[in-house]
């Protein structure tokens, strides 16, 4: 028995330093040689609905928007000792899993490869112990027959669904865990009958059969919160919206590959013409602790996961992360970044639940950045009941549904726009903490911000060209003598602030290429925000 014991020990140690021995990295390649001719048809590699996205919201399409050249990736898969994981058009990249040496041969093997980044950066080798990420999720309250009506009266989405805006021609993406029996459940038979399940794609299984995977329900619970919808009983916050469906949570583990599967989804939720992206998951520590982050990586532009929402921010994605579950231990990505709008948890009774994540100085902005119901949310399971379940994974996405309903309702604002709006609006806006940031909003009010806003920008103001290369034009009424300007890159960062007069030029050259917000200050103190993009 003890030499049995001793050969057990052995083998696990043995299996341990293997696991430990295979590396996680991205490989980031030189160039996209189909780029040119990619750019001059657009339709080759967007569709219709992400171009006319674009083109509405003023969004450049650019060499990020082309796919990574496959011959590339071809070549890494038949490398040796190379296991290829998933791919990124935005970085360029894929992400492999091997032994160290082996990825290293890459960038001798291949003049393609420019750089590899390992996800082990040797900065963080505390162990750290890996808590389930939906255990809070997963303890369900006992079960209570009733209705959605808290947790939507609360936003006042019902003011927006009243005038009839309820996510209709809003398309919205879900990433998650797993959406076992959505196709099959009479909890979205509504959705299915309105032809407004669009499928998605596994893109931890590589497959077109999301509805396969039964290693988590989270996905099934988190969609319901929005498009659920049981007569009488159950409406989600925007059960008319449009909705496709991303696997990207192994979650059974912990492991970087996840950011990359994630990264993986938006850049195709962002192809597909996806309006509002909602993800109830976050990442810090991982199963190999070389992998986790510090605390002071969390600051919104280190991460992978991170840098992407940031990039789909610039491409006038809206994204709706939750904050976590950790409570005062923080904020995880890509929850941290400035372009995401990260949601923490209150109760029935609008009181911060002690499990949603606080923010921290860390972050470059304001984290959380509002808060819905988190704290025995309604929901509806993979076994079509209705039952009481607590996480923010459940305040992210019954705050997404409303993001849905009030884009219907401003099909012209932008992404920065609706953000504002709902932070505006929010119960505590004057005075945020780092527990519910700016509260928890009003959409009515958002909305009334929304149009008169709007319809201010329509009448008076007129900036271009957008985008701009050099000198920026305001023009604006003869009636108004002059009018202060300030412009904020995407970190919220103050980079010009001024009093200018109507088609006095603005010195764009020193800014870097990007996404920027430009504020227009009138003197009646209204305040109307325009996104600009420097090329």
């Amino acid at each position: 028995m003890v030499l049995k014991t001793q050969l057990f020990l052995v083998t696990f140690l043995v299996c341990q330093l293997t696991v430990f021995a295979q590396q996680d990295a991205w490989v980031y390649f030189t160039d996209k040689p189909n780029a040119t001719t990619s750019l001059s048809n657009p339709i080759s590699i967007l569709t219709q609905a992400a171009i006319d996205r674009k083109a509405n919201h003023s969004v450049a399409i650019d060499e990020r928007d082309v796919p990574v050249h496959e011959p590339y990736i071809t070549l890494i898969k038949s490398s040796t000792g190379i296991s290829y994981k998933a791919k990124s058009k935005w970085f360029n990249a894929v992400h492999v899993r091997g032994l160290e040496a082996d990825i290293n041969s890459l960038k001798t093997t291949h003049s393609f490869v420019d750089h590899i980044v390992f996800a082990d950066s040797n900065l963080n080798a505390r162990i750290e112990s890996v808590q389930d990420k939906f255990q809070v999720e997963s303890s369900l309250t006992n079960f209570t027959y009733g209705t959605t009506q808290n947790q939507v009266e609360m936003l006042n989405v019902d003011d927006l669904h009243i005038a009839n805006y309820t996510g209709d021609g809003v398309v919205v993406a879900v990433i998650d865990a797993g959406f076992p029996n959505v196709n099959t459940m009479s909890g979205f038979e509504r959705l299915r009958a309105a032809g407004n399940l669009m499928g998605g794609y596994d893109f931890v299984d590589r497959t077109a059969a999301v509805y396969t995977s039964t290693s988590s329900q989270h996905g099934t619970q988190v969609l319901s919160t929005m498009a659920g919808f049981v007569q009488d009983q159950y409406v989600g916050t925007a059960p008319d919206a449009t909705y496709y469906l991303f696997r990207t949570e192994d979650a059974p583990t912990e492991n970087p590959v996840e950011e990359s599967y994630w990264v993986e989804a938006v850049e195709r939720a962002d192809s597909l013409g996806v309006q509002v992206i909602n993800t109830s998951l976050g990442y810090k520590g991982y199963d190999n602790p070389n992998y986790s982050y510090t605390t002071a990586q969390l600051n919104g532009t280190t991460t992978y996961s991170s840098k992407g929402a940031n990039i789909a921010f610039e491409k006038g994605l809206i994204l709706i992360n939750s904050a976590g579950n950790s409570g005062a231990s923080g904020i995880a990505t890509p929850a941290d970044a400035a372009g995401v709008l990260t949601i923490a948890a209150v109760d029935g009774n609008g009181n911060y639940a002690s499990f949603s994540s606080q923010g921290s100085a860390i972050q470059l902005t304001h984290k959380p950045d509002v808060a819905a119901r988190g704290s025995g949310s309604f929901v509806i399971n993979s076994s079509n009941q209705i039952s009481q379940s607590n996480g923010t994974s459940f305040s992210s996405p019954i705050l997404a549904g409303a993001i849905a309903s009030l884009v219907q309702a401003l099909p012209d604002a932008t992404n920065a726009e609706i953000m504002a709006y709902v932070r505006e609006s929010a119960s505590q806006y004057s005075n945020p903490d780092y527990f519910l940031g700016y509260g928890i909003p009003d959409f009515q009010s958002a909305l009334t911000l929304g149009l008169r806003h709007q319809s201010a920008k329509q009448l008076e103001f007129e900036v271009f060209p957008n985008p701009v290369q050099s000198d920026l034009f305001i023009k604006f009424s003869d009636s108004i003598e002059t009018i202060s300007v300030s412009i904020h890159n995407v970190l919220g960062q103050l980079v010009y602030e001024n009093q200018v007069k109507s088609m006095n030029p603005i010195n764009t050259e020193a800014f870097s290429k990007g996404l920027y917000l430009l504020t227009i200050h009138t003197e009646n103190q209204q305040s109307i925000t325009f996104k600009l993009i420097k090329e």
